[in-house]
């Protein structure tokens, strides 16, 4: 039976209806077009920290206690991610997270969201890579965390993994959601997700393995940029899945080919609580 192993792909600030529509993101299409979307609606206050603490934990804002950038009094070792749940049921389970947003999984700053597990990282087990898109600028960091995944989910095959990139929000700051510099960062990072596609699937078939991808986002932009209150834009998001399974070990799939939807089922709305416990349900 074919290993089952998922990932989960956040791209912050992104506003799906505008990426799909402009054309900027073929990557992200081609990958909807051969799975299920679900629209998904983000609690307000409307930022990174609680939208990203939901997503991650499967718990409300009121459950995490995040309702800030800052992360003070929350409660997130009382509501363990997405990641440590899947270990602490499968003591086999590796895992890896990658982020550009320090607070995701920096045990150094504020949270961080996904618990270190320093036992298992020195077991080899856990996988942490950090880079701080917020001192050297995201387009930098989500480069590199691309590079560093497309390696280490090809060749490292962990079981349960995130992977965060971030500069879509951050055109989104300056430039404003209506822009043409968010649309080219968002191409940007569409080729990212191209690329860690990519190397899931090959992985998939090499290995004869069973990968479910999840791709979402925290929240969305207005206009003139900025984030945080209720404003439909902004608090529309959404859950797009497909699976890639191995088939033939050995043989390298066309991209058109890779990912499907079969034996994947998905409602057409979702809560940002429950992509946790949706993505890994898929390893029991």
């Amino acid at each position: 039976m074919s290993r089952r192993k998922f990932c989960l792909i956040g791209i912050d600030g992104l506003i799906i209806d505008r990426a799909l529509r402009s054309g900027s993101a073929p990557n992200l299409s081609a990958f909807i077009e051969r799975g299920h979307l679900a629209a998904m609606t983000m609690e307000v206050p409307t930022i990174s920290g609680p939208g990203w603490s939901s997503i991650l934990t499967g718990a409300t804002h009121a459950e995490h206690n995040v309702f800030d950038n800052t992360f003070h009094g929350h409660t997130l070792r009382a509501n363990a991610d997405l990641l440590s749940r899947a270990y602490f049921a499968d003591q086999s389970v590796t895992s890896y997270v990658a982020s550009g947003w320090p607070p995701l999984a920096d045990p150094a700053g504020p949270g961080p969201v996904i618990s270190p597990r320093l036992d298992q990282q020195n077991a080899g087990v856990h996988k942490v890579i950090v880079r701080d898109g917020e001192l050297y600028g995201y387009r930098r960091a989500d480069s590199e965390v691309a590079d560093i995944s497309q390696l280490y989910l090809s060749q490292g095959g962990p079981d349960a993994s995130f992977v965060y990139l971030g500069e879509v929000d951050e055109a989104g700051h300056v430039y404003g959601g209506a822009s043409a510099e968010y649309l080219m960062a968002v191409t940007r990072v569409d080729e990212h997700l191209g690329t860690l596609l990519h190397a899931i699937a090959s992985r998939a078939a090499r290995e004869d393995e069973d990968w479910l991808v999840g791709i979402t986002t925290d929240h969305g932009h207005l206009d003139e940029g900025g984030h945080g209150g209720g404003e439909d834009v902004v608090r529309s998001s959404f859950f797009a899945v497909a699976r890639s399974v191995g088939g033939d070990p050995g043989t390298e799939p066309q991209p058109a080919e890779a990912w499907s939807a079969e034996g994947v089922s998905l409602s057409e709305s979702m809560r940002p609580e429950q992509i946790a416990a949706y993505l890994l349900e898929h390893l029991a």
